[in-house]
């Protein structure tokens, strides 16, 4: 049986640039390609979960405009589930301009209305049929609590993506899993050693904690101790992405029953090719494609 994920989060459209260098002043810079694709944590999460070979369903909020229509046939063709995603009026849909350099790193400028209502009321109060995993981000938190609420009532794990500072702690508490990115987990402890700063949390922590590190891997909680699995050494072409598909191959992961070491090898490897391929999140592998490079990377 597939295993069903949903997401709940930001869902954006990305216009990507490869640009020489990062500008560094005031100017006009060319750039040599550009890809103009979906974004945003949950909803690629989502995507990578739908390419995976998973049940992806997405929650997300969305203005009535023409972005709006064009992340949701998107993500309507990676057959992707988005009955739980609600349009507004009168309302912008979020947006990003990115930068990515010959080394995969990437400048982000972000656009989100302020003004789409937080509210999550429409969303149900039990978990639709067959979801195995709930994943959440830091952007609407609203709609990630209640569909947390109705996961824990149905006994199913939540993960959610830290990709971002937020003070909520009956959010993080209520969460089963939890993956920080490398700079969340560092403002947050004020610790620079990752695995150290990871500990630190876990002291008081009663869930599953981990940290990516991008190229040097992921540190999570086993047995009491903090562990390391390395990622795969790959050349990185473009970054941009490639956490939200580390989060949504560790969700599928987990909804199969898969143990947390194999769920991180997994993600580690699926978001590692992801970065091999420009265009944001068009460059998200197929689970062919990852279980191959695991069996040639082992």
């Amino acid at each position: 049986m597939t295993a069903k994920v949903l997401c709940v989060g930001i869902a954006t459209q990305d216009q990507i640039y490869a640009v020489e260098a990062m500008p560094d002043r005031p100017d006009k810079f060319r750039a040599s390609d550009l890809a103009i694709i979906g974004g945003g944590t949950a909803a690629t999460a989502a995507f990578a979960v739908a390419r995976l070979g998973g049940e992806a369903m997405l929650a997300s909020r969305l203005g009535d405009d023409k972005t709006g229509s064009d992340i949701l046939a998107e993500l309507e063709a990676e057959r992707v589930d988005c009955s739980l995603l609600r349009r507004y009026p009168g309302h912008r849909s979020p947006s990003s301009a990115v930068m990515v350099d010959p080394q995969g790193e990437r400048l982000v400028v972000c656009y989100a209305d302020r003004s789409l209502p937080e509210e999550a009321s429409h969303l149900p109060e039990r978990l639709p049929s067959g979801v195995g995993a709930v994943l959440g981000d830091v952007s609407w938190i609203e709609g990630a609590k209640r569909l947390f609420a109705a996961a824990r009532s149905a006994g199913v794990l939540r993960l959610i993506d830290g990709d971002r500072v937020v003070e909520d702690a009956d959010y993080f508490d209520s969460a089963t899993h939890i993956a920080y990115s490398a700079a969340t987990l560092r403002r947050l402890t004020g610790v620079e050693d990752l695995a150290a700063g990871l500990a630190m949390l876990a002291r008081r922590a009663a869930n599953w904690l981990a940290v990516t590190d991008g190229p040097r891997g992921t540190w999570f909680t086993e047995n009491g101790a903090i562990v390391r699995e390395p990622a795969p050494a790959v050349a990185a072409v473009d970054t941009l992405g490639a956490g939200d598909v580390f989060h949504g191959a560790l969700a599928l992961a987990l909804a199969e029953g898969r143990p947390e070491r194999d769920g991180v090898r997994f993600a580690n490897a699926a978001a590692a090719l992801k970065c091999t391929r420009f265009g944001g999140r068009a460059g998200t592998p197929s689970r062919a494609e990852v279980e191959a490079f695991m069996r040639g990377s082992g």
